[in-house]
């Protein structure tokens, strides 16, 4: 499913790498160290969002006002989810699965407590039930953990069909970000 989605999908990879270029300076893909299934390390690819002089490795909602940071085009790729379609890529090497908890950054995983590593038992995903959530950026992190072991203990195949379908949706109403 991954390979079909990257070749499905290259037109759109085309289109959003020059648009990148044109509107700033920096590479098109940003990479950025994140924790997978039992806690072994792995790239995740996005496509670039923000300037060049960010600070690096820091959450977005951790920078001191992160919209100084964010490129023109990016604010566009992030409204719309369009920076997380890299991560096919990260889905066909095997860091990644299309439905799962979101792979966090290192540095939040060592203030996780036990209960909350249990996230890092599975393969992290593309998408999962916090990214479809209506107002998913209002969700404290205390209840995204509840969504994701409440996914991870009932997850089925009709349940990941139905997350892969509501994602599109979320990320064309822009309502995810």
């Amino acid at each position: 499913l991954a390979l079909l989605a990257l070749i499905l999908l290259s037109w759109l990879f085309v289109i959003l790498c020059i648009a990148i270029k044109v509107d700033s300076r920096g590479p098109i893909l940003f990479k950025q160290k994140r924790v997978g299934l039992h806690k072994s390390h792995f790239s995740i690819l996005k496509f670039r969002t923000m300037r060049i002089d960010t600070p690096k490795d820091m959450p977005t909602h951790m920078l001191k006002d992160p919209d100084q940071y964010i490129t023109k085009v990016g604010k566009i790729l992030r409204k719309l989810s369009l920076d997380e379609l890299m991560q096919f890529f990260n889905v066909f090497k095997g860091d990644m699965t299309l439905v799962g908890p979101r792979p966090p950054l290192p540095r939040e995983v060592d203030y996780y407590t036990d209960y909350q590593k249990l996230r890092l038992h599975v393969t992290p995903g593309i998408t999962c039930t916090w990214q479809i959530h209506k107002n998913r950026n209002d969700v404290p992190f205390e209840e995204w953990v509840e969504m994701d072991l409440d996914y991870i203990q009932n997850r089925t195949f009709p349940g990941d069909l139905l997350i892969m379908l509501k994602t599109p949706i979320v990320m064309l109403s822009g309502t995810g970000r």
